[in-house]
């Protein structure tokens, strides 16, 4: 069984402390960064060395969505922004819809061919002009547009074996503050949002996305909790109204939007009461080991459903660096992407 809690790792080869954090049950998956990368040949040892120290049927993740969020550059290909696309597509549509097709597919078919299964990708967030934190990581202002583009990018993620995270419900473009580094608050009705801002997770929720990651915003006219502590966000909208039955993945609990809930403790339970099932904890390990060495009473909950819901993120077997290279699909789309 696949425990709720997502971890970090401290660099470019397992410590001890790694190899013990990962062999815990209560750890569910791993989560990759910038300081965790050299190259292409030490990425693939790393993610290696995962599998055989208890991390065989933990998914290992990543923030790869493109533009300025890329953790792996050397070897790569430089992914465009979400920007990029949505801005050929007021001028061609349906040539945007192919140019996110093949950025989703060259994007995950390169991380699978390091072994990693899933990045936290796309981004649904509206670009209202207003957050430089997701700025040119979001497709527009348009729902539907952001829609269409986003459904093509994951389509090109499954077509190399990955599935796809939306981010952030019910969305993070319309208020100003950075929740990396302070609770946001967004005043607006829940009917504006439902029809705007959380359009794009309404349309793909039972198509395309294996998991969402809510939002560290407080939609204060809805609810006083932030949205990944709410049960009102991800039971009755999610759930409920939106019959999303993927996997929900905290952000990261360590992030100051998510502060006020109390210590990391507390954040864990509150996130996995609301109906969380896993929930990410990145790079403070004195609070990774707080949580994986004495476990919150609700890692014990739902345990079936979790484990369900999470292992779909699991990729299977790797692509190969080589065969990619042959692949006319890949060729034709590094093609495209590099002469967007």
């Amino acid at each position: 069984m696949l425990g709720p809690f997502i971890i970090g790792l401290t660099g470019l080869t397992l410590s001890r402390e790694d190899i013990a954090r990962i062999q815990n049950p209560a750890v569910g998956g791993l989560i990759l960064f910038t300081r965790n990368f050299e190259s292409k040949v030490q990425l693939i040892d790393l993610v290696e060395s995962i599998r055989l120290n208890g991390g065989l049927n933990k998914p290992v993740f990543v923030d790869h969505e493109g533009g300025r969020v890329q953790r792996f550059r050397d070897g790569f290909t430089a992914i465009p922004s979400m920007r990029q696309i949505g801005q050929r597509a007021e001028t061609d549509f349906d040539d945007a819809v192919l140019l996110a097709r093949e950025a989703g597919f060259v994007m995950a078919a390169e991380l699978r061919a390091c072994g990693i299964d899933m990045s936290f990708a796309p981004v649904l967030d509206l670009d209202w002009g207003n957050s430089e934190i997701i700025g040119n990581r979001s497709f527009g202002k348009d729902a539907r547009m952001v829609s269409r583009l986003s459904s093509a990018l994951m389509n090109g993620m499954a077509l190399a074996g990955m599935q796809a995270c939306g981010k952030h419900f019910p969305g993070h473009g319309w208020v100003s503050l950075d929740s990396h580094l302070a609770l946001p608050h967004d005043t607006r009705p829940l009917n504006e949002i439902l029809k705007v801002d959380a359009l794009p997770y309404q349309l793909n929720s039972t198509l395309n996305m294996a998991s969402i990651m809510p939002a560290h915003v407080v939609y204060s006219d809805v609810d006083p909790m932030p949205a990944c502590f709410s049960s009102f966000w991800i039971q009755e909208v999610l759930r409920v109204k939106f019959s999303f039955d993927g996997a929900v993945i905290s952000d990261d609990l360590d992030m100051v939007g998510a502060h006020g809930i109390g210590g990391i403790r507390a954040r864990a339970s509150a996130a996995l009461r609301a109906g969380c099932d896993a929930v990410l904890v990145c790079n403070n390990f004195e609070d990774i080991d707080a949580l994986v060495n004495n476990p919150v009473p609700e890692v014990h909950e739902n345990m079936e459903v979790r484990n369900r819901r999470l292992s779909r993120l699991l990729s299977g077997q790797s692509l190969n660096w080589e065969s990619l290279r042959q692949s006319y699909m890949y060729q034709a789309a590094i093609d495209r992407i590099t002469n967007a």
